[in-house]
């Protein structure tokens, strides 16, 4: 009911920017007056003031569906001029990934974001790598975007056309400055806020780099542990609110869980956590599943309990269908907390019915070997 009513309330607030927005554009581009256009609002009927509302709301979802494809394309047309090699391209929950050579579409989300272009950087030293275009493509197609729009304003066109108009070329606007002003969300810094950072900071270039080879990789089903040894480091000194940085560490530790590594992977993964309240939630939430499965795979029950609280396993739940890992963990719950062996190998059983489903099939082969050695033990 929260959702409904937060979708609700959205949707209102959203039309009644939409109708203001549409109310500027026409002052701006004719001889109306404020004071006239609010009096048309009076003058209207009822049906006609549902129709102004109901085109602000359609008009901006249906900017949303075309802008945010744009702004992605706009990152894989820059990057492959760049020498960058195509990975895989989300829109929503829609994800065409490149397997051997071919196209496939599978379903995949990450919260917080509504699409995203992966690509290999080009095969040079850290330095030389390019960087700049790859994250200024999808600004550059906003701007695009919203040159092509402005003449159509200084056309005599329907009323309730220059609203969806107007709605689409602000909406346009909005995320060209969200993306392109430097800044940071929930610790995730836009793409104005990475090219500023990968200019100066050659460790957060690296934390890139490596995510982007490695994602690759893992795509095509290569696990952790048979990656290059160059794509993994520890470094000494991090800077823990930077999210690049902190993804060398992560990485370092994951792959220690996939050569079960365990004792070693835990003291990685608790060094880590130590520092939850620097890191961006996303990757807290991320540390604190692995350390929980490590807790329990260790004996350290009483440790893994404090940490899958409801919040935790919550988020679980909700990546399950997404993210393999997530299968691994409740099987360790069922294991080591409930003591249910047959919900375990329940859940194993359908995990492995629903494998080929998972996008980033390397973590979907090393997850499958980790509940394999949990179960046979």
């Amino acid at each position: 009911m929260k959702t409904i009513l937060k979708l609700f309330g959205g949707l209102i607030l959203g039309g009644l920017i939409g109708m203001f927005i549409g109310g500027l554009i026409v002052i701006l581009f004719t001889d109306t007056t404020w004071s006239e256009y609010i009096q048309k609002y009076y003058s209207i009927n009822v049906s006609e003031g549902l129709a102004v509302f109901l085109v602000a709301i359609g008009s901006l979802i249906v900017s949303l569906l075309i802008i945010i494809p744009i702004h992605e394309l706009g990152h894989l047309i820059c990057g492959l001029l760049n020498g960058y090699k195509f990975v895989s391209f989300r829109i929503f929950n829609w994800t065409f990934i490149k397997i051997d050579g071919k196209i496939r579409i599978k379903k995949f989300a990450i919260a917080g974001t509504g699409g995203q272009c992966l690509l290999t950087p080009p095969d040079l030293p850290l330095e030389k790598i390019p960087t700049g275009w790859y994250n200024f493509g999808g600004v550059l197609a906003n701007i695009i975007l919203l040159l092509i729009t402005i003449p159509f304003f200084f056309l005599d066109l329907n009323p309730f056309l220059t609203e969806a108009l107007a709605i689409f070329a602000m909406t346009d606007a909005i995320m060209l400055l969200m993306n392109g002003i430097p800044m940071q969300a929930g610790g995730i810094g836009n793409d104005g806020y990475n090219i500023k950072l990968l200019k100066k900071n050659i460790l957060s270039k690296q934390g890139i780099v490596n995510q982007l080879r490695a994602n690759a990789l893992i795509q095509n089903g290569t696990r952790p542990k048979d990656m290059p040894d160059e794509l993994f480091s520890n470094p000494k000194e991090i800077d823990y609110k930077n999210a690049l940085e902190v993804s060398i560490p992560l990485m370092y530790a994951s792959r220690l869980i996939d050569n079960f590594e365990y004792e070693e992977a835990k003291r990685e993964f608790e060094s880590l956590y130590s520092h939850k309240d620097e890191i961006m939630p996303l990757y807290v939430k991320e540390i604190a599943c692995e350390l929980a499965f490590l807790y329990l795979r260790t004996g350290n029950i009483e440790k893994a309990e404090t940490l899958l609280d409801k919040d935790l396993r919550k988020y679980i739940e909700i990546y399950r269908k997404t993210m393999s890992s997530k299968e691994r963990i409740i099987v360790a719950i069922s294991l080591y907390l409930d003591k249910d062996e047959a919900k375990a190998r329940e859940i194993y059983e359908n995990f492995l019915s629903r494998k080929e489903q998972y996008l980033l099939q390397g973590e979907v082969k090393s997850d499958l070997a980790l509940i394999q050695d949990m179960l046979k033990n």
